[in-house]
């Protein structure tokens, strides 16, 4: 299996988006407390699904209404990642997209950068709210992790991340990736879900 930073931004979309559905449909409890404070499992998916295709709609590209996440986000997000994966297949994938404030980009590019980064962190999220192991490619969250410690001011000041956790000199990569974006990575719901 080829290496996630050595895919297409269509492949890499496809996969990362697997590995998320894979941990959605073993959620049992969408009320699951997660790693990141005040959220539920299934504020994770409302996240995803909300910000983007709010992202998107300030660009000019719309996605299909989807069902409601506040109804079944299994459904939500499956058909939801089924919308973007369709973007990043077609023809409007090499087309421009320009947003106000992430500016120009080719569309495939920035559904990369600013979307599927976020959905393969936001697994780690998902996946420790139940009691799995992500199964996150280390290589690739080696390659995020070098990519935003370059722009560490920039990123904290966003708001988007919290204080960077302290992790043990000898973390592997996903751990460290996670203490740097305000991740515990030690963090237990207490009584986890059992799988």
């Amino acid at each position: 299996m080829a290496a996630l930073h050595a895919l297409t931004a269509a492949e890499r979309h496809r996969r990362i988006a697997a590995g998320f559905t894979e941990h959605a449909a073993a959620v049992r409890d969408w009320s699951a407390p997660t790693p990141v404070a005040n959220w539920t499992a299934g504020d994770i998916v409302g996240h995803l699904v909300g910000w983007f295709t709010e992202f998107l709609g300030a660009g000019g590209v719309v996605l299909p209404v989807g069902p409601p996440v506040a109804d079944d986000p299994l459904t939500a997000w499956v058909a939801h990642a089924a919308a973007v994966q369709g973007l990043l297949d077609g023809d409007a994938a090499d087309g421009d997209f320009s947003h106000p404030m992430a500016g120009s980009h080719r569309l495939a590019d920035a559904i990369d950068r600013f979307y599927t980064a976020d959905v393969y962190m936001h697994t780690w999220d998902l996946a420790a709210a139940i009691g799995r192991d992500s199964g996150l490619d280390p290589e690739f969250a080696e390659q995020m992790l070098a990519g935003m410690t370059g722009i560490e001011d920039l990123l904290r000041s966003s708001g988007q991340y919290g204080p960077p956790v302290v992790v043990a000199d000898d973390a592997g990569p996903v751990a460290r990736l996670m203490g740097f974006i305000g991740r515990d990575p030690a963090w237990s719901a207490g009584t986890r879900q059992a799988v």
